[in-house]
């Protein structure tokens, strides 16, 4: 009787074992959440080579900026849909191509004191696809501006977002023209009521950008002679091209009958012979602008309205009279329509100084023609004294 007593003990406690650690292992199961892809809560530390996904697993979340000691901030949330669709997305660059120095979680701590000084960090990154650009950045203006400890200059990423950068033929002329009002604000604001800028605005694509005019990684200072001396091949570039000028009624003789007068001239010399030494002598933009550029027939600013004319003049020539302007024939070569009394006068000129010029040559040649033969025919009395000697 006690040994059954004891048997049923022994059973019962073993049962009861076994339904306790049942319990347990369902609770365990249960706890596990099942996921496709894994994205951790708080990140789990690492270290060796780290994949894309395992980046986006956390950045692609991350809300919270990084605040740097000078109070701005790092944006570190990764768009994954524009990270696939960026250009070093559809190449298959990993995140440690660029951040090399991300081995692991957690990740080294910032030294950066700014924004610029943590992105200047990365030029030797970009360098490593994209070396000429590079190399040309540092050169331009901005490159300068960095080096002379501006703040507020742009490095790579500023103008090209590493996370969602789209190839390059895929960005339009306006976009790049945001990208330059992102630090150029005010001027973009001007450039944009402009007859160039409001018909980009317009999706016409004949009309010049920001970098058409000062270039993508090599800009150089607007301020400077060499600058200056070179701008009026800068916008000869469109202004002589007939297939745009055409489309708009627009003389290509621009630059041709700029480089005519004396205005024209003397900056070609300077370009030619002393590119460093700036010229007083009117350029393109001295006349017409340069980011708020407007139609020469605008019927309030345009540069065909005489007294606008005159305005643009006395920028150079302060005692210039009202009639002043008149002595300009624009960037037209005078025919039967366009100044007809300069075309008239100017052909009968052409048709008097040869004429007279060649009237008088002829009279001298045939003059010459003359003595000549005059001296070389001997006289007959000569000739007729010789021949009576010759019989004697």
């Amino acid at each position: 009787m006690e040994k059954s007593s004891l048997h049923n003990k022994w059973r019962w406690l073993l049962v009861l074992s076994i339904a306790i650690l049942l319990a347990g292992f369902a609770i365990i199961v249960e706890a596990q959440p099942v996921q496709a892809v894994p994205i951790p809560e708080a990140p789990v530390p690492q270290t060796g080579g780290i994949s894309n996904a395992e980046c986006l697993s956390c950045h692609a979340q991350s809300t919270t900026p990084v605040e740097l000691p000078s109070g701005e901030q790092l944006f570190i949330q990764i768009d994954i849909p524009m990270f696939g669709n960026s250009v070093h997305g559809r190449n298959n660059v990993t995140c440690v191509t660029c951040h090399s120095n991300i081995t692991g979680f957690p990740h080294p701590e910032l030294t950066a004191q700014n924004k610029q000084e943590y992105q200047l960090q990365y030029p030797g990154t970009c360098a490593a696809c994209h070396a000429d650009q590079v190399n040309q950045a540092q050169d331009s203006i901005h490159g300068q501006l960095i080096q002379q400890g501006d703040l507020n200059a742009p490095t790579c990423a500023d103008c090209h977002n590493p996370h969602t950068q789209p190839f390059v033929e895929e960005v339009s002329k306006a976009e790049f023209a945001e990208v330059c009002a992102a630090c150029h604000n005010g001027i973009y604001e001007e450039y944009a009521q402009s007859v160039h800028g409001s018909a980009l605005l317009e999706n016409n694509q004949d009309v010049p950008g920001c970098v058409d005019c000062h270039g993508v990684h090599n800009i150089s200072d607007p301020t400077t002679a060499e600058f200056r001396n070179s701008s009026v091949n800068m916008c000869a570039n469109c202004h002589t091209d007939a297939n745009i000028m055409d489309k708009y009624g627009i003389s290509t003789n621009v630059l041709t009958t700029y480089v005519a007068d004396f205005h024209g001239t003397t900056v070609t010399l300077f370009e030619k012979t002393e590119p460093g030494q700036i010229t007083n002598k009117a350029v393109c933009y001295d006349c017409h602008g340069i980011h708020n550029i407007l139609a020469v027939d605008d019927p309030e600013k345009g540069l065909s309205v005489k007294q606008n004319m005159l305005m643009a003049c006395q920028n150079c020539h302060p005692d210039a009279t009202e009639n002043f302007p008149d002595s300009w024939l624009g960037h037209y070569t005078p025919d039967k329509d366009i100044h007809p009394i300069v075309y008239y006068v100017t052909l009968f000129y052409k048709i008097l100084i040869p004429g007279v010029l060649g009237g008088m040559a002829v009279y001298i040649l045939s003059d010459i023609y003359m003595r000549i033969r005059h001296k070389t025919r001997k006289p007959a009395g000569v000739e007729v004294q010789t021949n009576s000697e010759n019989k004697e």
